[in-house]
């Protein structure tokens, strides 16, 4: 635009070419010195800007190597610090050193000077020894053999002494409210006790009957038989007929069935085998009516006819001469009261009580125990499981797992134990009182002893001058575990060891 202007201008001027050249010289060379000049300007400027960045970054650097040169003489003072410090603990431990092996001179010749002693002490020990042994005509393992045993029987006296007052201590404490429990509930139910044996006696009013009993050829007696599964003895004992079966229901339809014959006057094998098909369904009802009332009487509902049944065939039953059902009624009643008395179930425990002893009258043939028998057959119809544990583990064939459990096993235990529960022969009870007076009569200083109370305490009279207090104590100690060890026996036997000393004298 300057150079068109400039043109314009000076072909407007008339002006020739040559100044027209020289202007445009002129303005270029303008332009170009402005150019340079700027040029110059901010080459100025540039220049400035690196030195002071230069410098900025020098100074920089400068306070960085002031800052390491700082942190080098720290670690190196530290460093010093470190060696001198490991120098004065080596030259402690030197110290220690010098200072231990003194100590270990010391100490050696410490020892010896005691083995000196020693062996002098040794010396003079066996001269002492030798002397006493000299004295006293005992040897020294003879003299201590009897320190020995005198010790012995003084610490075994104190231990009696201290486990006697352990033992009542723990019984006044641990077993009190048990006691308590036992007897209330013992108190508090009625007990009835049966006899009974596998012989029934049928009683005739006179010897002419056991002829028609008999009948041709024993026609009839063998017709009772095959149809009762009873042995009917006919013998010379007057006016009676002996009915021996094992089976107390087999017993019994038998009993009656010869009653009905004997009362009808007809008796031939077509109408024995009428009598005792009736007999049976008259005697299976009583049994499943009686099965009903004992239910009834105790409380107990919701249970299968089956076990009703089992339940009535336990008046035909006897354990050891105690009758079944009387036993089961008495268990169901004491665990009732003890469950209530531990705040647990009473009718559930009635219930297992009942049924604990149900395996002994089923018709079922089979190798296991009985309570394991009962669990099978109360799991079978129907009981629940803290009940089937009860009955199963009453006899510990299986491991208990409800509190039920060792309540059955107690309250039977009592029924069983209680005085006049169970029948025991003769012979066998008096050996039994024989067994444990002789049992007490073998230690040294028993004058006397007396077994009493039906064989539940065993009295020792004892020498006041050969038995001491604590030997006393000690002896119902060993005597009590003898019994429990070596003999049998129902519940529990009481030792009292019974020491006096009496002095008389007479005035004349």
């Amino acid at each position: 635009m300057i150079i068109g202007a400039l043109v314009g201008a000076a072909l407007g001027a008339g002006l020739g070419y040559a100044l027209f050249t020289r202007l445009l010289k002129n303005q270029a060379n303008d332009v170009i010195s402005k150019a340079e000049q700027k040029g110059e300007n901010i080459k100025e400027k540039k220049i400035l800007q690196a030195k002071e960045k230069f410098i900025e970054l020098k100074e920089k650097h400068n306070v960085e190597l002031k800052e390491r040169a700082a942190k080098t003489q720290s670690r190196e003072d530290k460093v010093r610090n470190e060696l001198n410090n490991l120098q004065k603990d080596q030259d402690r431990v030197k110290n220690q050193e010098r200072e231990l092996s003194k100590e270990r001179e010391k100490l050696t010749q410490r020892l010896e000077a005691l083995e000196n002693k020693g062996k002098e002490l040794d010396k003079n020990r066996q001269k002492s020894v030798e002397l006493l042994e000299k004295i006293s005509n005992m040897s020294a393992d003879d003299a201590k053999n009897a320190l020995q045993e005198q010790v012995l029987q003084e610490a075994k006296i104190l231990a009696s002494a201290q486990v006697q007052d352990i033992l009542e201590e723990a019984k006044a404490k641990a077993n009190q409210d048990a006691k308590k429990i036992v007897i209330q509930t013992i108190q508090r139910v009625a007990t009835e006790h049966s006899v009974e044996n596998s012989v029934s006696v049928f009683n005739i009013a006179n010897d002419d009957i056991k002829g028609r009993i008999i009948g041709r050829e024993g026609r009839n007696i063998r017709a009772l038989e095959a149809a009762t599964g009873v042995e009917f003895i006919v013998d010379d004992t007057p006016e009676a007929i002996i009915l021996s079966c094992f089976d107390p229901v087999r017993r019994e339809i038998a009993r009656l069935s010869l009653h009905q014959l004997v009362t009808d006057g007809r008796i031939h094998p077509a109408r024995i085998e009428e009598v005792v098909a009736k007999v049976i369904k008259k005697i299976e009802e009583e049994i499943l009516e009686l099965g009903k009332r004992t239910c009834i009487d105790l409380g107990i509902h919701n249970i299968k006819n089956e076990l009703i049944r089992m339940v009535g065939r336990m008046k035909y039953r006897s354990s050891y001469g105690q009758n079944l059902l009387q036993h089961s009624r008495e268990v169901a009643n004491l665990c009732s009261t003890m469950a209530a008395e531990l705040g647990l179930d009473p009718k559930a425990a009635k219930r297992a009580g009942l049924l604990h002893d149900i395996g002994k009258v089923s018709d079922e043939e089979s190798e296991l125990p009985h309570a394991l028998l009962g669990m099978k057959l109360a799991e079978r119809f129907g009981e629940k499981p803290d009940i089937c544990n009860a009955i199963g583990a009453h006899h510990d064939e299986i491991e208990m797992t409800t509190l039920l459990s060792p309540i059955i096993q107690i309250c039977d235990s009592i029924s069983g134990a209680r005085p006049g529960a169970r029948r025991e022969m003769v012979e066998a009870y008096v050996q039994r009182l024989r067994d444990l007076e002789n049992l007490a009569l073998e230690y040294p200083g028993v004058t006397k002893s007396f077994a009493i109370q039906a064989g539940r305490e065993l009295r020792v009279m004892v020498e006041s001058d050969q038995v001491s207090d604590e030997a006393a104590d000690q002896l119902s100690i060993d005597l009590s575990q003898r019994i429990m060890n070596e003999m049998t026996y129902p519940g529990q036997v009481k030792i009292t060891v019974i020491r006096e000393k009496r002095s008389v004298s007479i005035a004349r």
